[in-house]
């Protein structure tokens, strides 16, 4: 039985991995662990590894790091951190593989801490662009990995240009499409309620992150951002950011409003629940990925703000604008009045998490594999 290590940081990575992840416990030829970090081990952001734990998921180590100053300078220690922590968990737990999501510093000091230890390395959505820091990184990751799980063709492509084998770069789709749409929803009203929203009333969902080359405007930002937004009439249920660079910043504006006329701020909402009222939502605003990959599936309109999600893949329920300025104001309107769109997703079928377990069951793991170098 093959053991697979994930390592996972934020709310968000595991929300996306959930699915997943208990498809790989399952599967018979599998044996699962979790590597815990981030975020996840604060109560500031949620305690979230509450999560994994009622998942059933076994955790193998956990590595706490600080979040506090939220800073580039921060970020890149505890990069140094976790791979001292990762390393040494991984050299107990010794897995077939070890298994990472997208492009944060966790996951790179994973794959340092694996290709160092001669454990094989699994990269899910390499190959995607978003223009920010988190590109350079992601693809850091891509060149440290030696099999691929894209979301898409476009992605997989863009792998084989930068070198990786085409035999072991795989499209699967996105995990995070995974069981989306198959679970009865609440309605509309008794979304609304539970967050103490009008229901006769439209909503917008905010979820808004700092940029570390754009942390210092990061609050004035998220502060227009919500003027906006309540200019429209709109109902605001906000997410608290990511701990980030800037991340303070925007955390303080959204506490001033919490609170107000139709402006409700929540720290974390369960995978379950954010779902839930990003399907029910009449708009979805701000730079998460999830505006970008799963708001498609229920044809959410979004309006995607700024540079955090540069250059990725869009589905034509997206319209992107700045943080500030007349086109703003614009692109909300125009989101509002186009209304819902019809449900497709290039990003995949939903299926993704079964190929991945079977790919991580099948893929050859020699010396061969371990031993990668440039395709070109």
């Amino acid at each position: 039985m093959r053991k697979i290590c994930y390592i996972t940081g934020t709310r968000a990575d595991f929300g996306l991995m959930r699915s997943t992840l208990e498809t790989i416990r399952d599967h018979e030829a599998l044996d699962l662990s979790v590597i815990v970090t981030g975020m996840h081990l604060s109560p500031l952001y949620g305690h979230t590894v509450d999560e994994i734990e009622a998942a059933g998921l076994r955790i193998a180590a956990r590595a706490p790091v600080p979040l506090e100053p939220a800073s580039g300078a921060t970020m890149a220690r505890n990069i140094g951190l976790m791979l001292g922590a990762f390393t040494d968990a991984l050299e107990v737990e010794r897995p077939d593989v070890l298994l990472l999501l997208g492009d944060r510093g966790e996951m790179l000091a994973g794959a340092l801490a694996a290709i160092h230890l001669n454990i094989p390395v699994a990269h899910i959505h390499g190959g995607e662009r978003s223009g920010t820091v988190d590109e350079p990184v992601r693809h850091a990751i891509s060149k440290l990995s030696h099999l691929h799980f894209t979301a898409t063709d476009e992605a997989r492509a863009r792998l084989i240009r930068m070198g990786e084998a085409a035999d072991h770069v795989h499209v699967t789709g996105a995990p995070g499409l995974d069981g989306l749409t198959d679970a009865a929803m609440p309605d509309r009203a008794t979304i609304a309620f539970s967050h103490g929203l009008d229901p006769d009333r439209p909503f917008a969902l905010l979820v808004y992150h700092p940029v570390l080359q754009e942390a210092e405007a990061a609050a004035d930002d998220a502060r227009t951002l919500l003027a906006a937004l309540k200019r429209t009439g709109l109902q605001i249920l906000a997410l608290m950011p990511n701990a980030d660079a800037g991340s303070e910043g925007v955390r303080i504006a959204l506490k001033a409003t919490d609170g107000q006329d139709g402006v409700v701020v929540r720290t974390h909402l369960a995978r379950p629940d954010f779902i839930a009222a990003m399907a029910a939502a009449d708009l979805m605003i701000g730079n998460s990925s999830a505006g970008i990959i799963e708001a498609a599936s229920f044809g959410t309109p979004v309006v995607n703000i700024g540079s955090r999600q540069n250059l990725r893949e869009r589905n034509a329920n997206v319209i992107d604008a700045p943080a500030r300025g007349e086109a703003l104001a614009t692109a909300v309107s125009s989101a509002l009045s186009a209304g819902r769109h019809a449900r497709a997703n290039l990003y995949g079928d939903g299926r993704a998490g079964g190929r991945i377990a079977d790919l991580l069951a099948a893929a050859p793991l020699n010396a061969e594999l371990l031993m990668k170098v440039n395709g070109n």
